[in-house]
């Protein structure tokens, strides 16, 4: 008897050598003669954890492996080219408070410098630079 062998996409790539695996079919219904979308699952052995979620490729029945697992990978057809969207916008989200984070402690580091900057006038008092205590600037 021969192998069956078919062409599906890899739904989930979670676990460790076991990728999951849809075929899409047409039906027509017996009764209406509209065209229904079906698929048929399948646990996939993938030896090298070569495919990944969006891939499209190709099996082929083989020995069963465990209680669902009856399918081998034999080759990807195409690489899946979409990009996680969701995965991009929380790894910007997490450099944007990275570098908000820097920014604060730059200017941190540069108020404790400006504050122990001081000006030591003839008469020995010690006052800081700018603004005097009633709002005006002192002139020398």
């Amino acid at each position: 008897m021969p192998k069956k062998v078919s062409i599906g996409i890899v739904t989930s790539d979670s676990n460790s050598k076991t990728r999951r695996v849809e075929i899409p079919r047409l039906v027509r219904h017996p009764k209406y003669g509209k065209y229904i979308r079906k698929k048929t699952v399948c646990y996939v052995h993938d030896e090298n954890d070569e495919s990944h979620l969006g891939d499209t490729v190709e099996i082929i029945e083989g020995r069963r492996r465990s209680k669902t697992k009856r399918w081998e990978l034999v080759r990807i057809l195409e690489k899946n080219t979409a990009v996680d969207l969701a995965a991009m916008q929380t790894q910007s989200a997490l450099l944007a408070e990275e570098l908000q984070e820097q920014e604060e402690n730059a200017e941190a580091t540069s108020e404790v410098v400006t504050e122990g900057e001081a000006t030591v006038e003839a008469d020995g008092n010690t006052e800081t630079e700018g603004a005097g205590a009633d709002g005006d600037q002192e002139s020398e």
